[in-house]
């Protein structure tokens, strides 16, 4: 099977396609014939050796599959050839075939083509779980989304909206705003110009800013602190930046807010049967048309190094996607 092999921690541009051995699957696994995979900004920063976890060399990048169930373990009880399903493999995505845990498919709905898929799990789930979860985000509050125009940025928009929320993006290009408008923000403002924030008070109108979400960091996670209302919470969901914000605590005591940290995957990795209920609420918000979540630009799989250096160099709207031959 064609996949991509990073042999070492290198510019993602230099990634190629390699042949690798197809993969057998164990007793309760599946083997998935890959159709899309969702590119994520914690792959690029992988597979250039600034991710804080480091993988054992050579890996196959990719976490966030859609594809087709191509053969089963003896002991896979849920599962059938043929399905369309979601996995999120810990790595060897981008590739051809993988194999996978039952428990870690999802059958996804007729309607939703592979790379919706895709492009769909990890960033809605992490929306979902930040916005609810952690952040009991309420009908009428006012979020402000940082970096509202990538895929974690446009998840939380569409997810805010379906719980009843207004939203203001935040984001640094025209092309962008109008994109976080376009997936259904209320609002959108220039993060990057100095003094932002009277932009934001001006759209608040008085009214209080109840939450942020904030998957960028760097200098632009104290000015939206700064911009909370008291009783407001402050997401950490990642940093796109590149820097990790140092924030005056006095701030939070001031405030009266709080500052919470969003993270999927640790949080269902030691509650691993809270992730099916969040599932299976994002598909019924689906299938009800409630949300529509699908890709940004998509690329074959010889150019997945430029998709990875589009998303380190900030200029990707929406999820970015590899896809395979899809008939």
């Amino acid at each position: 099977m064609r996949a991509i092999i990073c042999t070492k921690f290198d510019s993602p541009k230099k990634l190629k396609i390699s042949e690798a051995e197809d993969p057998i699957p164990g007793d309760k696994e599946v083997l998935i014939s890959i159709k899309a995979v969702g590119l994520g900004y914690v792959d690029a920063l992988t597979v250039a050796g600034l991710y804080q976890i480091k993988p054992s060399l050579p890996f196959i990048p990719g976490n966030e599959v859609a594809g087709i169930v191509e053969k089963t373990g003896d002991e896979v009880k849920h599962l059938r050839v043929g399905q369309r399903v979601i996995a999120t493999p810990s790595q060897g995505g981008l590739a051809e075939k993988v194999c996978i845990s039952q428990n870690k498919c999802t059958v996804i709905p007729q309607n939703m083509d592979y790379a919706a898929a895709a492009s769909f799990q990890v960033n809605y789930c992490t929306a979902y779980h930040g916005l609810n979860y952690c952040g009991n985000l309420k009908p009428k509050e006012i979020v402000l989304v940082l970096g509202a125009a990538g895929g974690v940025g446009i998840a939380a928009i569409e997810i805010a909206k379906a719980m009843g929320a207004t939203v203001i993006a935040a984001a640094s290009t025209k092309k962008k705003r109008d994109a976080a408008i376009k997936w259904g923000a209320d609002f959108a403002i220039d993060y990057t110009i100095e003094n932002w924030r009277d932009k934001l008070k001006k759209v608040l109108d008085g009214r209080p800013l109840d939450m942020v979400y904030d998957p960028v960091g760097g200098k632009y996670s104290e000015p939206a602190l700064r911009s909370l209302s008291p009783d407001g919470r402050f997401l950490v969901v990642g940093f796109a930046s590149g820097d990790i914000a140092k924030v005056p605590l006095n701030l939070v005591l001031l405030k009266r807010c709080k500052i919470v940290g969003v993270n999927w995957g640790a949080f269902i990795a030691a509650n691993p049967t809270q992730a099916k209920p969040v599932l299976t609420r994002l598909l019924e918000w689906i299938a009800s048309k409630k949300l529509t979540p699908s890709a940004g630009e998509c690329y074959p799989m010889e150019k997945t190094g430029t998709a990875m250096m589009k998303m380190l160099n900030r200029k990707a709207i929406g999820k970015l996607v590899i896809t395979m031959d899809v008939e």
